[in-house]
């Protein structure tokens, strides 16, 4: 039958894995260096691996066996249980395989998805949890971070325009947060991904002071040469 399949330009491929994380069939895998179509049966033809930073993916019609969504999953299942967690990890996904978690470049949206600008994300990657982010992701080579309070999303109505450009943000809560798992995840990332700098953005308040001090402590631990900047947002005094 001829229908709608992924058709992968090798010469512009660097095997970086962006489309591998994006396909939920399993379809794709890097091997020697390349993205490669594992089965044609496991792709649907949707595009949902589309998202390449070098643009080496592309939908093509052509004659090709239909979409087999069970044999999909069931390869899936088997791959999942073969790697185990730490394969999990090693292919930039959070325990339990979550494709929602799975590190990615974001573009902006085309079609339907874009008719309502008021729910687009503007974000430059996903995700933003620190302790979700896997340290070989791709967008955090030589980039300028910034490690966000969670809460410092509300509290600055500019925060896209004055600290967004230009950094990838990282959020984290010292509070609520297991602050030597973040601690461990930000040393990881310092040491593998070779930021040029840090920004810590964190509130006034007294447990916030955590993520600063998580953050020097990473730097020192990995002896990452990243520049540190820390940046306080302060709270207005409470009413009595």
């Amino acid at each position: 039958m001829k229908r709608q399949i992924i058709e992968i330009d090798e010469a512009k491929c660097n095997g970086c894995g962006q489309c591998v994380l994006d396909c939920a069939e399993n379809a794709l895998a890097v091997i020697e260096g390349k993205a490669r179509l594992i089965n044609e049966v496991y792709c649907d033809g949707l595009g949902a691996c589309l998202n390449c930073p070098q643009g080496a993916l592309t939908l093509t019609m052509r004659e090709a066996p239909p979409f087999d969504e069970a044999a999909a999953l069931a390869a899936k299942a088997r791959s999942e249980a073969a790697r185990g967690p730490a394969g999990q990890a090693a292919a930039g996904l959070p325990a339990g395989g979550c494709p929602g978690g799975a590190a990615r470049i974001l573009r902006p949206l085309t079609g339907a998805a874009a008719a309502e600008p008021h729910l687009r994300a503007d974000l430059p990657a996903w995700p933003i949890q620190l302790r979700l982010l896997p340290p070989q992701a791709p967008f955090l080579a030589g980039a300028h971070l910034l490690l966000a309070a969670q809460c410092a999303g509300f509290a600055l109505p500019r925060l896209h325009q004055d600290w967004l450009a230009g950094r990838v943000p990282l959020i984290a809560c010292p509070k609520l947060d297991d602050n030597k798992e973040l601690q461990e995840k930000l040393s990881a990332i310092l040491r593998v991904a070779r930021p040029v700098e840090l920004n810590v953005l964190r509130m006034s308040v007294p447990c916030c002071q955590g993520l600063e001090r998580l953050a020097r402590q990473a730097l020192e631990g990995c002896g990452s040469s990243a520049a540190l900047h820390c940046h306080v947002v302060q709270l207005e005094r409470f009413a009595n």
